[in-house]
């Protein structure tokens, strides 16, 4: 085996992935599953212990292995990597497809749905099966022999074409900077801005300053920026990025190549037997039909949209009273936003930047979910990293085991995908021999770097990405299921799994975790009681704006995929501009190719699931609110978010698991007081 194979609590070694080794690696591991697998459904014993736990040991193993060269496409990509990578896509979109359609396998799980062992089951083991059977039909299992055949080339097509939708933002994310050599056009940045912007000329041996489409360099222009015609010049390139507009307009444009995911889902749908892929996308979460999502998506929409106008309404009477246009354009409204924002709470997002330092935070975090969860966190120093940023740690269980482990990637650079995201290196699962195979997490952000001047300095909103990224870790790791299907985040409907994520992000605006979390970098000074009472009175700033910005993706997404007709095309501008008609308070101008660079629909697993994250906010917020009932801090409540939602993994639906912690249903008010919109 040429490609570092882990044993199953080996963690992967990065500097052995040669890309030139990939390729065949992944089709020796794939012949050899075939192989196993035949061998498997012709030895006719189809028990648990005979087919199924074998069949999951097969697939973690290409798991564990395909895993580090995904993830390093994400985090330290190059052309050598991005060719096997995508060489390998096809590969494996096939095998599972195989799998998802042989019906000797189908009967084989059948049978023991069937059969008298059965009923022993644990609710975990019938999960998996009852999941199994589910995704059996999902893939063609009840085709007939050409629409399978057709099935699974569309499979591999869609593989094909979101990885080269995100490698198109990717390159026209890092094909675009601006070199300044005149301080003057940096009137009104903060000194860490400068110093990054310092720090990026300094990489590309360019002098003075270097604004790029990274997002810290793109927020804090757009924020900070007097000169309106550099915020101009860097909206323009950031909202045309991969797209037929624009500077680089035309060079990495993802037009056609949305068109044809569009058309190859609603291909897929049909051959399943499904109106649209919106339908088909349902089949796995836990909302009922497409027509519930969009109530609920447009009940949202109408309790927001009269806030939001308000709020608008304010930023332009600020601006046009401070000297600013008449008209506010697009790029206007972040810098106005932030003035408002200043007058009003005599607050800024830098002015608790020093009181964020990245090790202060880490620290407090893993203080929090020791408060909540009673675990422990330490720093494992001697183990391969794929960068010097990257840091690595254990999660330590009461009793003195190791629960899970997880990498940590914080920082922006070139050659790295954006935004920020928790993935799987490896699953908690148990061994044939009884062994556990602990579960492993990548936790990644994009937050601005440190600089010569001071260490890496955090925004609250960074701060709360951090949180939100570690729920998705948590969840994945502090799993006591012990089968892969099922444990952690696997086989939990797409749209609950926002819901410890979400969850998380609450506790950063409490002061017991605030005080954990908060220190000023250079003295240790706690976070100031008056700063802290301004940032709670600007926690609902504008929270009209940004609910409808979210519903404006959610809207779109969905309406995207459900009202989609072959000899109509995909008709995506015409979605986009019609959602923003609706909801969009903000002016966008003609040229925006937002959908152009929306990788979490077209190259992440969002597709007709966007909604997702409103979806598990109510969820979410609900569930925090029991703590604001019974204590930031209470055990009790940590412990029983612990067993009954974390713990859990996929083995129960997350209703029956939340009505378990909640005592009844979700309702929507939690949700409106966090947002401020019942306010």
């Amino acid at each position: 085996m040429t490609l570092p194979l882990p044993a199953s609590n080996q963690l992967p070694s990065f500097g052995a992935i040669l890309p030139e080794e990939v390729e065949p690696a992944i089709d020796q591991l794939l012949a050899e599953n075939r192989a196993e697998i035949a061998r498997l459904l012709a030895a006719g014993n189809h028990s648990w212990e005979q087919l199924v736990m074998p069949l999951e040991a097969l697939n973690d193993r290409l798991d564990r292995a395909w895993s580090p060269v995904s993830h390093l496409n994400a985090v330290k990509n190059s052309e050598a990597l991005r060719a096997a990578y995508n060489a390998c896509l096809p590969k494996l979109s096939a095998y599972y497809t195989e799998l998802g359609q042989d019906e000797r396998l189908y009967a084989a799980y059948r049978a023991i749905q069937q059969g008298p062992a059965y009923g022993d089951f644990s609710l975990a083991q019938r999960a998996v099966i009852e999941q199994a059977l589910r995704d059996f039909h999902l893939a063609g299992v009840d085709l007939p022999a050409e629409r399978k055949v057709r099935f699974k080339q569309v499979r591999q097509e869609l593989s094909q074409l979101s990885s080269k939708y995100g490698e198109n933002l990717l390159d026209a994310t890092h094909g675009w900077e601006l070199s300044i050599t005149d301080e003057a056009r940096l009137a009104g940045l903060p000194e860490s801005a400068r110093g990054l912007l310092r720090q990026y000329a300094q990489q590309r041996d360019l002098p003075g300053w270097c604004v790029t489409l990274e997002f810290p360099s793109y927020q804090a222009v757009m924020t900070y920026a007097e000169d309106r015609a550099l915020r101009q010049e860097l909206y323009i390139a950031y909202a045309t990025r991969a797209s037929d507009q624009g500077p680089n307009a035309g060079r990495w444009d993802n037009s056609e190549l949305m068109e044809q995911i569009l058309a190859l889902r609603h291909e897929m749908a049909g051959l399943l037997g499904y109106h649209d892929y919106a339908e088909l996308s349902l089949a796995t979460k836990m909302a009922e039909s497409t027509d519930a999502v969009l109530a609920f998506l447009t009940d949202l929409a109408q309790r927001s949209r009269p806030l939001a106008e308000r709020e608008m309404a304010e930023i332009s009477a600020f601006a046009e009273a401070h000297g600013g246009p008449a008209q506010l354009a697009a790029w206007d409204v972040n810098f106005w936003a932030e003035r408002l924002r200043q007058a009003k709470f005599q607050l800024s997002q830098e002015e608790l930047r020093p009181y964020f330092p990245v090790d202060r935070v880490l620290s407090g975090m893993f203080e929090t979910i020791g408060r909540l969860f009673g675990v422990g966190v330490r720093e494992v120093a001697e183990v391969e990293r794929w960068h010097d940023d990257v840091r690595f740690f254990e999660i330590v269980g009461e009793e003195g085991g190791v629960r899970g482990r997880f990498y940590l990637d914080l920082f922006a650079r070139p050659h790295k995908r954006g935004g920020a995201w928790m993935d799987e290196c490896a699953k908690r699962r148990r061994l044939a021999d009884g062994t556990l195979q602990i579960p492993v997490a990548y936790l990644v952000c994009n937050f601005t770097p440190p600089t010569a001047e001071h260490p890496a300095l955090l925004t609250h909103t960074e701060v709360e990405t951090l949180f939100h990224e570690f729920g998705h870790g948590l969840h994945h790791m502090l799993t006591q299921v012990d089968f892969a299907p099922v444990s952690g985040i696997n086989g939990v409907p797409w749209d609950a799994v926002e819901l410890p994520s979400q969850f998380m992000e609450n506790f950063c605006w409490e002061q017991e975790p605030l005080a954990l979390i908060a220190g000023h970098y250079q003295s240790g000074a706690p976070l100031p009681d008056a700063l802290y009472q301004r940032m709670r009175a600007a926690k609902h700033f504008q929270a009209g704006m940004q609910t409808v910005r979210q519903l404006e993706f959610a809207l779109f997404d969905f309406r995207l995929h459900r009202q989609y007709e072959p000899q109509l095309g995909g008709r995506i501008q015409e979605t986009v501009d019609a959602v923003r008609a609706e909801v969009a308070v903000v002016p966008v101008p003609a040229y925006n190719r937002m959908q152009h660079s929306f990788s979490h629909i077209f190259a992440g697993g969002y597709a007709a699931g966007y909604y997702s994250y409103k979806w598990a906010e109510v969820l979410s917020a609900d569930a925090f609110s029991r703590f604001e009932e019974e204590g930031v801090f209470n055990p009790v409540t940590g412990r029983a978010f612990l067993q009954q939602i974390l713990e859990q993994g996929g083995a129960q639906g997350p209703m029956e698991l939340f009505v378990a912690f909640r005592g009844r249903k979700p309702t929507v008010d939690a949700l409106l007081r966090h947002n401020g919109v019942a306010a």
